[in-house]
C-alpha cells in the first residue's frame, strides 16, 4: 500500500504528527517498534513517572501534613499496589493513543522501522517478516535512550536506568542517583518520600544545568531541607558489587582524594541520546551532526528532501511538548499550510515537589547575551492561598526587556508551577509585556496571583510586598 506519509515511532511527537497529517487529509501509515504505542514518554517515562510522583507526594502528606490539619490517620505503604496504579495510568493512556489512530484511520505497523529512500520504509515484524512501505514522505520520530557510563553496566536490578528505577520491587534503604538533571530529582524524590536514603552526584558544581541559576539554588535547598543530599563538582569513577548492593566510588572533579559510598540502589542519569540505530540513515544518504543528532534544515527536512525529523532526534530541548509542535508543522507544511515552532517559548518543567518550571531566557543568557533587562520577583510566602495550603516554598520571577518591557523569561519554583508556567508561555507568544500581565485581573485566591505580583514587581509595584 502507498501512503503520504509514513511516521516512524509513536512517541508523543510521531503519532502527534501522523494524527494532524491524517486531519488534513492525508493517507498515514505508523511503524512502532513497541508493542504499545506511546513511545518512551508514555510506556517508561514521563506517564508512569508522574503517576509514582504524584502517589508517592500523597503518601508522604498522609504521613507528615495531615496531623497539622485535623486528619489523624497512619499510612502504610503497598509498594505492588502503587506500581500496579502506575501501569493502570499507563495503559490508559497507549490504548488512547491506540483508540486516536484508529480513529483517525492511521494503519499501525509493529516491528523495526528502517528507511531504504524517501519513499520507501521497511519494516521487520518481531517474528523477522519484512515488508516495505510506499510513501511520499517519512519522518523520523524514534526519541531517544539512555546515557550510559563508560564501565557501568546497567542491569535494571541494583544498576538502574530510568526505567529500571520505575519498577522497583522493594524501596532502597540508600539510593545514589548519578546526575542532578531532571529525571535524577524527579525520581530521587519518589524513592526518598518513600523512604530511601537519596545521595545525588553530579559532575557540574549546580543542578538543573540549563534552568535559572537562582532558581537551582532555591531548589536545591528545599530537596535538601526535605532530606536529600548532594555532592557537586563530583564524579562517578567506578560502581562494583557489594555484599548489599554496589560500592560506589566518587572523585572531585577538581582532583583530590576518592571516597565509596555504599548504596543498594545505583540510578544512572546522566541524560539521554538521540535513538538512530539500525534506521538505515548513512546508507540513505541522511546526515548527522557532531553529536549523533539528525541534522534538519529550519524546516525540519534533513540532507534527504523529503524525509524529515522531529523530536529527541534532532538539535533542542528533549521534551515531549517540543516534539508535538514540530510534527504537527510538519504536517501542516506537507499540505501547502504554514506549520511554525517557536523555540523561543518551549515550556520547561521538573514535577517534584514543589515544581520548578520555566519559558524563555534565563538571566545567564541574558547577561551573556548582552541584554538589558528588568526583573521582579515575587515569593509564594505572600501568596495567600500557598499560604493556608502550607505551601510556601519558592517564588515566581519574571524577566522583561528594559527598553520595550516584552517578557522575555519566566521561571519559578513551587507549588504546581508546572501549571502557572502556560500563562507566562501564552503572554510570551503574543509579545506580550510584563505591565500586560500585571494588567491582567487573576482571581483571588489562587497561586497565579504570584505571577501576577512578579509582573507589578517588574515596575516596583507589587501589592503584597
Amino acid at each position: 500500500m502507498s501512503y503520504d506519509l509514513v511516521v516512524i515511532g509513536t512517541g508523543p511527537g510521531g503519532y502527534v504528527c501522523a494524527i494532524r497529517a491524517a486531519q488534513l487529509g492525508m493517507k498515514v501509515a505508523v511503524v512502532e517498534k513497541r508493542a504499545t504505542h506511546g513511545g518512551t514518554c508514555l510506556n517508561v517515562g514521563c506517564i508512569p513517572s508522574k503517576a509514582l510522583l504524584h502517589a508517592s507526594e500523597l503518601y508522604e502528606e498522609a504521613g507528615h501534613g495531615f496531623a497539622d490539619m485535623g486528619i489523624n490517620v497512619a499510612p502504610s505503604l503497598d509498594l505492588g499496589k502503587m506500581l500496579g496504579f502506575k501501569d493502570e495510568g499507563i495503559k490508559g493512556n497507549v490504548d488512547g493513543v491506540a483508540y486516536l489512530l484508529k480513529k483517525n484511520k492511521i494503519d499501525p505497523f509493529h516491528g523495526v522501522g528502517k528507511i531504504l529512500s524517501a519513499s520507501q520504509v521497511q519494516v521487520t515484524s518481531g517474528a523477522g517478516e519484512t515488508q516495505v512501505l510506499e510513501t511520499k514522505n517519512v519522518v523520523i520520530a524514534t526519541g531517544s535512550d539512555v546515557a550510559r557510563l563508560p564501565g557501568i553496566e546497567i542491569d535494571e536490578k541494583t544498576v538502574v536506568s530510568s526505567t529500571g528505577a520505575l519498577e522497583l520491587p522493594t524501596v532502597p534503604k540508600k539510593l545514589l542517583v548519578i546526575g542532578a538533571g531532571v529525571i535524577g530529582l524527579e525520581l530521587g524524590s519518589v524513592w526518598r518520600r518513600l523512604g530511601s536514603e537519596v545521595l545525588v552526584v553530579e559532575f557540574l558544581d549546580r543542578i538543573i544545568p540549563g534552568m535559572d541559576g537562582e532558581v537551582a539554588k532555591q531548589f536545591q535547598r528545599v530537596l535538601e531541607k526535605q532530606g536529600m543530599s548532594f555532592k557537586l563538582g563530583s564524579k562517578v569513577t567506578a560502581v562494583a558489587r557489594s555484599a548489599n548492593g554496589r560500592t560506589v566510588t566518587i572523585e572531585p572533579v577538581a582532583g583530590g582524594d576518592a571516597e565509596t559510598v555504599e548504596a543498594d540502589v545505583v540510578l544512572v542519569c546522566i541524560g539521554r541520546v538521540p535513538y538512530t540505530e539500525g534506521l538505515g540513515l548513512e546508507e540513505a544518504g541522511v546526515q548527522m551532526d557532531d553529536r549523533k543528532r539528525v541534522a534538519v534544515d529550519e524546516h525540519l527536512q534533513t540532507s534527504v528532501p523529503g524525509i524529515y525529523a522531529i523530536g529527541d532526534v534532532i538539535a533542542g530541548p528533549m521534551l515531549a511538548h517540543k516534539a508535538e509542535d514540530e510534527g504537527i508543522a510538519i504536517a501542516e507544511r506537507l499540505a501547502g499550510q504554514a506549520g511554525h515552532v517557536n523555540y523561543d517559548v518551549i515550556p520547561n518543567v521538573i514535577y517534584t515537589s514543589p515544581e520548578v518550571a520555566s519559558v524563555g531566557k534565563t538571566e545567564e543568557e541574558l547577561k551573556d547575551a548582552g541584554v538589558c533587562y528588568t526583573v521582579g520577583k515575587f515569593p509564594f510566602t505572600a501568596n495567600g492561598r500557598a499560604k493556608v495550603n502550607r505551601t510556601t516554598d519558592g517564588f515566581v520571577k519574571v524577566l522583561a526587556d528594559a527598553a520595550t518591557d516584552r517578557v522575555l523569561g519566566v521561571h519559578m519554583v513551587g507549588p504546581h508551577v508546572g501549571e502557572l508556567i502556560a500563562e507566562a508561555a501564552v503572554i510570551m507568544e503574543f509579545g506580550g509585556s510584563a505591565e500586560d500581565l500585571a494588567r491582567t485581573c487573576h482571581a483571588h485566591p489562587t497561586l497565579t496571583e504570584a505571577v501576577k505580583e512578579a509582573a507589578l514587581a517588574v515596575d516596583k509595584r507589587a501589592i503584597h510586598m
